[in-house]
Parts: structure tokens; C-alpha cells; sequence
């Protein structure tokens, strides 16, 4: 694939990232919530792991774009992009290997859903595998995995400040990761970081496989 032909894929897979972004977000602020559906009403949806990661891979892209548009350089956006990836693939990957199978997967890829936990993830994951970039630090990874570790204490500070609370929707353990109490609700965010830079780990690994 000629360098022609990559600069084009760019554009368009990740201007069709930033659409899939802004449809999600549509369908969040106007649909009702659904019981178990991981759907809250308008901007409280924008407490989800899933709807931010998405969130921040839709305005990755479209920075992605803009710098490739204007011709400039970017593998300074590297670090973003493998970010954006990550948290995204450990969304798609939440959904599917375990809410999917606990609860059911109906529920979990309708509406809004369906760009955030299946669309969206599934094209970031493959732009990032497809198109050549230059060699990504290993420090990156370990940028990469920082968002989500972030978000898992701030879910952890959140129910300690102010309690689980009632029954959806109306709880602070939304994701229901305390279920079974605290001990293991911290492994479950500890394995989550953990796998999240293990996903950043892996998509550096064949990023640099196929580096220019």
C-alpha cells in the first residue's frame, strides 16, 4: 500500500470514527435509558467508562485528521492514539467477555450501544492495526493504561464519598463491580488496568511490526 493509498485510509477511517463518535452521542442525549443497558438519561451518560473512552477516541481522530489535513507530523500523536485504542478496546472487550454473557448482549448493542461498545471500538482497533505508523515508545503503554486507571479511582473515590446508593438507576456502582464486595470490586479495577496496558502493550507490538 503506497503512500497515496495510507493517506486517504487515514482520513476516512478516522473521519468515519469521529460520525460513529457524534451518532453515539445523539443517540445517548435523546433515547431513554433502559434497566441494564449501561444507558443513563442526556450528559449523566458521560459518567460511563464506555461513553468517555469513546468520547475522547471520536476527538482523537478528528485532531488525527485536522494534523493530517494541514500536513503536519503525526506521530506526536501516537501516544493519543494508542490511549484512544486502548480504552476502547477494553470497552468492547467489558461488553462482550462479561456483561455480555452476565447479563445478556441484546440490551448492550442497541441504539447508542451499538457505535460505543461494537462499532466505534471495532474500526478504532482496526485503523490502529492497519495503518503504518512510526515506531511507538514503550513509554507510551504506560501513558495508555493512565486514563483508565484514572477513571478506576475516581469510581472508587466517588461510592467512598457519597455511598453505593439505591438501585439502578440511582447507584453509584453502576458497573456493579462491588457486587461482591470491596476486596473484589479493587481486583476487578486492578485487573482492568492491568489489562489495559497489556491491550496498549499489544497494539505497540503490532504497530511496530509494521512501522515505516
Amino acid at each position: 500500500m503506497n503512500n497515496q493509498i495510507y493517506y486517504k485510509a487515514q482520513i476516512r477511517l478516522n473521519l468515519i470514527i469521529v460520525s460513529f463518535t457524534i451518532v453515539g452521542i445523539i443517540f445517548m442525549l435523546t433515547t431513554p435509558s433502559e434497566p441494564g443497558s449501561l444507558q443513563a438519561e442526556g450528559l449523566e451518560n458521560l459518567k460511563f467508562y464506555t461513553v468517555l473512552s469513546n468520547v475522547f477516541c471520536g476527538i482523537v481522530s478528528l485532531i488525527y485528521v485536522i494534523t493530517i489535513l494541514t500536513g503536519r507530523d503525526t506521530a506526536k500523536l501516537s501516544s493519543f492514539k494508542l490511549a484512544a485504542v486502548c480504552g476502547v478496546a477494553i470497552t468492547f472487550a467489558v461488553v462482550a467477555f462479561f456483561f455480555g454473557p452476565l447479563y445478556g448482549y441484546p440490551q448492550f448493542y442497541k441504539r447508542g450501544n451499538l457505535f460505543f461498545h461494537l462499532l466505534e471500538p471495532v474500526l478504532a482497533m482496526a485503523e490502529f492495526i492497519i495503518i503504518r505508523r512510526k515506531p511507538i515508545p514503550f513509554r507510551y503503554t504506560l501513558i495508555a493504561a493512565v486514563p483508565t486507571l484514572l477513571y478506576g479511582i475516581g469510581y472508587m473515590l466517588n461510592i467512598l464519598i457519597n455511598g453505593i446508593g439505591g438501585p439502578w438507576p440511582y447507584t453509584n456502582d453502576f458497573y456493579a463491580f462491588l457486587s461482591w464486595g470491596w476486596p473484589v470490586g479493587i481486583l476487578i479495577f486492578c485487573g482492568i488496568t492491568l489489562t489495559s496496558f497489556a491491550t496498549a502493550c499489544l497494539f505497540r507490538f503490532i504497530s511496530n511490526k509494521r512501522a515505516v
